[in-house]
């Protein structure tokens, strides 16, 4: 199964239409992604807590990191750049931090609010390599901004 990205950001409409506050709008987002798609098998948030550290936010699956800083991993990467990570096969990005050793794939992407402030990422983690694509990277990016456009 995989995930029917139209009908996806319409339900995520109805769901958090008027909702400005983050993390309720990351644990609506984590819950309705993760069971969207038999490849997701972490979904989840990073957020930003600090300089150049993300902790860990709502997310669905095993256990995740609970800190990873800016300089570190594929969600650092994200955070650090601004721009969507796309890694087929982790074992192969430098840095990559392990939090599941089941994790093949991994796809990142930074979540922006309202004035461009980063809130954090949102990261999704597969046990299938290579599991991910530009068309899920580009559906989910639109997915994420129409989401988080509102929150201060």
């Amino acid at each position: 199964m995989h995930v029917d990205y139209p009908t996806l950001a319409k339900t995520l409409r109805a769901l958090t239409h008027g909702e400005d506050d983050a993390i309720a709008l990351m644990a609506t987002v984590a819950c309705e992604l993760h069971h969207s798609d038999d490849r997701f098998d972490w979904t989840g948030f990073y957020r930003v807590t600090g300089s150049e550290m993300l902790k860990i936010g709502p997310y669905q699956g095993g256990h995740g990191c609970l800190m990873i800083p800016f300089s570190r991993g594929v969600c650092g990467a994200a955070a650090r750049t601004g721009q969507v990570q796309l890694v087929p096969d982790v074992e192969a990005f430098q840095g990559h931090i392990a939090c599941a050793s089941s994790t093949r794939s991994e796809l990142v992407l930074p979540v922006f609010g309202a004035a461009r402030q980063l809130l954090g990422v949102l990261d999704i983690d597969s046990n299938q390599p290579d599991a991910f694509t530009v068309a899920d990277a580009d559906a989910l990016a639109d997915i994420i901004k129409e989401t988080f456009i509102n929150v201060k």
